[in-house]
């Protein structure tokens, strides 16, 4: 089994970096296409609003929703594969050593299509939020110009948040080693499950960082690599729990600038 599983390791590895390379070229493309046009509108208070909650011109909100989730799910498997990566792997060496090469990679690639399909949904309730929130603030000046506060404000309590011991427990379970008390089942709806319940604990764990990219700019590219940098990092590193408590220090003293500049005080 260890001479079969060392084996697979090149094409697991192989695929995966290629999965990676084609989805972060594509963000970054949809990105830059964005900025070469009417990225962000100048809104009152001093800020500018991300198009991502937009029609364009001649665009029906289903072409709208489409796009936005079709660039959203790419966006989550460039930001996110680097941290699975270690999950799935640890999933293919959980699986029972009766199961073949073809099949452990058809099971693995349904535990990353499940894991995938959760941060996909937060895209889905994340847009029509967005898109309400958005509308409102074009209504209500006195709205729009609170928005620079209320970023700070989501950016320090995210902060906070990094600094729980809620965090830390969600941490440690992104963390836990599949099977540990024997082989895991090799079927599909296992499999699925599994990507499933995976997609849901990571989203817990990284919910306060997704609050901050969506607070600051949702089509930001440098946001996406310092917020994927910092999931990868407190995920993979062994002294993760303390990774995640220097992020959140320094989102502390982010968000109180912030804070601070909308009020007036920086």
């Amino acid at each position: 089994m260890t001479s079969t599983t060392s084996a697979e390791r090149p094409v697991f590895w192989g695929v995966s970096a290629l999965v990676f390379a084609a989805s972060a070229a594509a963000t970054i493309v949809w990105c830059a296409a964005m900025a070469g046009g009417m990225a962000e509108m100048p809104m009152p208070g001093g800020w500018t609003m991300s198009m991502a909650w937009m029609r364009m011109p001649g665009q029906t909100w289903c072409a709208a929703t489409a796009s936005f989730l079709g660039m959203w799910a790419v966006m989550m498997v460039a930001m996110m594969m680097p941290s699975l990566l270690p999950m799935l792997r640890r999933y293919r060496a959980a699986l029972g050593g009766g199961t073949g090469r073809s099949r452990r990679g058809r099971l693995t690639l349904l535990v990353g299509v499940g894991y995938f399909c959760v941060w996909t949904l937060f895209g889905v309730a994340a847009f029509p939020a967005g898109v309400g929130l958005a509308a409102l603030e074009m209504q209500l000046p006195a709205l729009a110009r609170a928005v620079p506060f209320a970023v700070g404000a989501v950016v320090l309590l995210a902060g906070l948040l990094q600094l729980t011991t809620w965090k830390a427990r969600q941490l440690a379970c992104c963390r836990e080693r599949p099977g540990c008390g024997g082989a895991l089942p090799a079927d599909a709806a296992t499999a699925w499950r599994h990507g499933l319940h995976l997609g849901v604990r990571c989203g817990r764990c990284c919910a306060g960082l997704m609050a901050v990219l969506l607070s600051i700019g949702v089509m930001d590219l440098r946001a996406m690599v310092v917020i994927a940098a910092a999931i990868t990092v407190e995920r993979l590193v062994p002294a993760g729990e303390r990774v995640a408590r220097g992020t959140g220090v320094v989102l502390i003293a982010a968000g109180a600038f912030l804070v601070a500049r909308a009020a007036g005080l920086g």
